[in-house]
């Protein structure tokens, strides 16, 4: 599948940080992960870190598919608000699922601390202002949901919203607990040290059949490969973002197109270009969201399409880039950006805006660990911490929320 278009900002800015030989010869292994992205990349380093024997595949260069395309904003705020999430779901799951994506953001900060660079990670806040008025009082209800459930969140009006932010809008509301990272070398870092622990990646190995076992329990998966070259394992994970309905069956998603761009290095007066820094998005569906970089760079996106066609999304970049110029301009009026890079990708959403992690049936062997939507990161933090868990014999209660039978 054709994920991005463009000039995608954090391959290019960080180069090719590691190279992984393809498969060469036959595989065994405890655990299959295909898929070298951020979320393969999460898996492989915990599944080492419990003692697992793990090979990874990608089809790709390692991790160059969706998360180069990434734009990572790290937050705790699902796609669907917290009151439209409780009446799908039920109150204490939709509570439970905004907890874990909060409680991910502290995992990826710690992961980074470990790491040989901080992966451009920083802690920041997340403002989520009203498009409209209308949505200001969707915002209000969205508050007192969020509150209840023990969230830190702040109600801000129009006045306070363009005193403490220079953003003229509504309502909106703020949270301290959101951040960023650069995905690109959080996922190649994370890769590395899985490797140093015995994982064995391998990437532009496409996995073209997974044979299942046949005798039970007991019995490997076997993973044919276009190397002419075998992989037979215990447990399989698929963690190929949309490319993954060649191993369900079915499709979970549905698939768009998302756009984003970078700007060139902003000259900073105060350390930040706007006050705190913070993550910004909007109530729109779908939404304008946007972020900072380390080096003093805008990373702005949206401007969705409701398909999936590489040569549209193609075809279509030029004018979306304008489009996002013109409302970077509207949105941040003192920065005079100019624009760096500009690329385009693939994202999927689902009815609830949920990522999908488990098995495809219960008692299955093969997972799936599906980070849809604007969660991607933090779904994928849990579907690490989840799907280890169950390989070693631990069923959380937190997998009922993502199953794939929901």
């Amino acid at each position: 599948m054709d994920l991005r278009s463009g000039r995608a900002f954090w391959p290019l800015t960080n180069g090719l940080m590691h190279t992984y030989p393809p498969l060469s010869g036959d595989e065994t292994a405890d655990v299959l992960v295909i898929g070298a992205g951020i979320t393969g990349a999460l898996l492989a380093d915990k599944l080492s870190a419990a003692g697992l024997d793990v090979v990874v595949t990608d089809l790709r260069d390692a991790a160059f598919g969706s998360t180069s395309a990434s734009t990572a904003l790290l937050q705790y705020e699902i796609d669907t608000n917290l009151v439209d999430l409780i009446p799908m779901i039920g109150q204490a799951d939709a509570e439970r699922a905004y907890h874990l994506c909060r409680d991910a953001i502290d995992t990826v900060r710690d992961l980074t601390a470990e790491l040989p660079d901080d992966c451009g990670f920083r802690e920041r806040g997340s403002l989520y202002y009203a498009s409209n008025r209308r949505d200001a009082r969707m915002l209000a209800q969205e508050h007192a949901a969020r509150t209840r459930a023990g969230l830190n969140v702040e109600h801000l009006d129009a006045r306070s919203l363009k005193a403490r932010f220079g953003i003229t809008a509504p309502a909106a509301l703020f949270s301290p607990d959101g951040g960023e990272v650069d995905p690109y070398r959080l996922a190649q870092h994370l890769l590395q040290r899985a490797q140093s622990r015995g994982v064995r990646v391998y990437d532009r190995t496409e996995v073209t059949r997974l044979d299942e076992p046949r005798d039970g329990r007991r019995a490997d998966f076997t993973a044919h490969t276009d190397r002419d070259a075998k992989i037979q394992a215990r447990w399989v994970v698929v963690a190929t973002g949309y490319e993954a309905e060649k191993f369900l069956g079915r499709r979970l998603a549905i698939l768009k197109n998302s756009y984003a761009l970078a700007t060139e290095p902003i000259e900073q007066t105060d350390g930040e270009l706007w006050p705190t820094g913070c993550l910004i998005w909007e109530t729109a569906r779908p939404y304008l969201y946007a972020r900072t970089t380390q080096d003093g760079r805008v990373v702005i996106g949206g401007e969705d399409d409701d398909h999936h066609n590489p040569a549209r999304r193609e075809r279509a970049l030029p004018s979306k880039q304008k489009r996002l110029e013109r409302k970077l301009g509207k949105l941040l009026p003192h920065l005079h950006p100019e624009t760096a890079f500009a690329w385009a990708g693939t994202f999927g959403e689902t009815k609830d805006g949920l990522a999908y992690i488990g098995p495809r049936q219960k008692g299955d062997r093969l997972l799936f660990a599906l980070g849809y939507g604007g969660n991607g990161i933090t779904y994928s933090v849990q579907a690490a911490r989840l799907l280890t868990g169950l390989i070693q014999g631990e069923e959380h209660d937190d997998l009922r929320i993502f199953r794939l039978d929901r």
